[in-house]
């Protein structure tokens, strides 16, 4: 009697899946059938009118493979915009675990263009070294700014970025003694809770400090500026991403929280002019950076990419018609290959000059007008390890800024989703269900890691060349491979006009 009861509900478990098999068999022929007469009626694609169905496969296989190129057929060293060599040395920094690599470099170290550098025969002692120094931004404003930072986290808007994404910023900026530049979508809370220095960049479509009429406020201006917190401001006139365009936000990512920060409706896109509608030329430039300076009493200064460059005489020429006084306090120059921010292609890739050539552009026309000392120099755009960051001092920058570093300590994948909703990792998006991976105190404390990290391999570089902190890095403390072959000193390359004054 058991075996028949058994052997009965084989039989009818067979009799299910059977029936279930052909049902599913049955709705994955009407899909494929329907599939071939939609795609063979269709004239829009010629792959999918002349191969029905199969030639589906070549759009998945080309979206899939934004996401596996990285994991399974780019070497460590061939990736763009950063290779995995790169990632892996943040990723490890970030969860401050250690960095050391067996066996020799990967880099291959022939290339044009690969900087190099000189060991000195009698490095620093580490009883000798000294952290970085102070620096004083601003001096004549009521409300200078004093800082040591070295490596700080640059302008990405909250709106660009998620809540737990700031919050996660501004607490390990705090960890690290870093400064944290909001982006051009204005000041949140969010900003504020980690209790870090803050950089208020005051984009083309003013938010945050903008009237009814989207003109700039003072007094909006000084409500940011009452807030202890908020150092500097920066004017930004262009960004590594797009230069010559503004921001671009979607629709989809202006909540109702990010539209009343910005001043805009709920759901519409956030587009920011091309320029500051205000400012069309040198003279009205230092008229804006002088208004916004006498009402917050703390140090403005601009962020550009650099492409004309004939303006940078006239800007200095200016300052001393004026006045040393109506400088900007301070220059972040972004390279035209920097940038988070959602672009058109030919902007992105093709616009503008990259770091390698304007920063060193930029100090020397400071030094050229005798202003070096004034203007404080930020460099800003895929300076993301110590190599590249030792670099930018080597040429003459006071500080450094990184966007995409931070985000890659945050959790970044480079999924390459940043100007959609659908950032896998929470940090470029407001899904809530995406945004729970992303624990803000748990990302703060490798963004305070990475940032630690980095400065302190940066003072390796800089013992290794016999200077005693970071800041004392020179161009001859530099080489780069040329053409050729062989390297030159970077103060060949680029004849630094004066030096500062604690130069050896």
């Amino acid at each position: 009697m058991m075996f028949s009861d058994t052997q009965n509900f084989l039989i009818n478990a067979l009799g299910f899946m059977s029936a279930l098999f052909i049902f599913v068999l049955g709705t994955v022929v009407l899909v494929v059938i329907g599939m071939y007469i939609a795609d063979i009626s269709q004239k829009k694609q010629a792959i999918r009118r002349n191969y029905p169905v199969v030639g589906r496969f070549r759009y998945l296989f080309e979206h899939l493979g934004e996401f596996f190129r990285q994991y399974f057929f780019a070497m460590d060293r061939e990736e763009l915009p950063f290779n995995r060599a790169e990632r892996s040395w943040v990723y490890r920094a970030a969860k401050d675990i250690d960095n050391t690599v067996a066996f020799g470099s990967t880099r291959d170290l022939r290339p044009s263009g690969t900087i190099l550098f000189v060991n000195c025969p009698f490095p620093t002692l580490g009883v000798d070294a000294v952290p970085p120094g102070d620096v004083t931004i601003g001096p004549q404003c009521s409300r200078p700014y004093v800082t040591n930072s070295l490596f700080n986290i640059s302008g990405m808007s909250y709106g660009a970025i998620s809540k737990p994404a700031v919050e996660a910023l501004s607490k390990g900026a705090a960890m690290a003694g870093a400064w944290l530049n909001t982006g051009e979508g204005g000041l949140s809370r969010y900003h504020l809770e980690g209790g870090c220095d803050i950089v208020f960049q005051i984009g083309t479509a003013k938010y945050g400090i903008r009237d009814a009429d989207g003109k700039l406020s003072d007094d909006k201006l000084r409500e940011i500026a009452s807030h202890d917190a908020v150092k500097m401001f920066e004017v930004k006139l262009s960004q590594g991403a797009k230069p010559g365009k503004g921001g671009i936000l979607p629709g989809g990512k202006v909540t109702e929280e990010i539209a009343a920060i910005r001043g805009i409706r709920p759901g519409s896109d956030s587009i920011s002019p091309n320029r500051h509608e205000d400012i069309n030329s040198v003279p009205e430039l230092l008229n804006f950076i002088n208004r916004v300076r006498e009402v917050v009493g703390k140090p403005v200064g601009l962020k550009t990419v650099v492409g004309a460059y004939g303006w940078l005489d006239t800007l200095c020429n200016e300052i001393h018609q004026r006045g040393l006084d109506s400088a900007p306090d301070f220059i972040t120059v972004d390279g035209a290959d920097g940038g988070t921010g959602a672009a058109p292609m030919p902007l992105i890739d093709d616009m503008g000059l990259p770091l390698r050539e304007s920063l060193a552009m930029v100090v020397d026309k400071l030094f050229e007008h005798g202003l070096r000392e004034r203007i404080k120099v930020v460099a800003s755009g895929k300076l993301i390890t110590p190599t590249e960051v030792a670099w930018a001092l080597c040429i003459g920058t006071d500080f450094v800024a990184s966007a995409r570093g931070n985000m890659f300590a945050l959790g970044c994948i480079q999924a390459l989703q940043c100007n959609k909703n659908t950032c896998p990792t929470g940090i470029t998006t407001h899904d809530p269900d995406l945004q729970k991976g992303l624990v803000p105190d748990e990302k703060a404390i490798r963004v305070a890691h990475y940032i630690k990290n980095l400065v302190k391999e940066v003072g390796i570089i800089a013992h290794s060349c016999g200077v005693k902190e970071p800041r004392q890095l020179r161009r001859y403390h530099a080489r780069i491979v040329t053409d050729n072959g062989k390297s030159i000193p970077l103060d060949e390359l680029w004849p630094q006009l004066g030096r500062r004054k604690d130069a050896a």
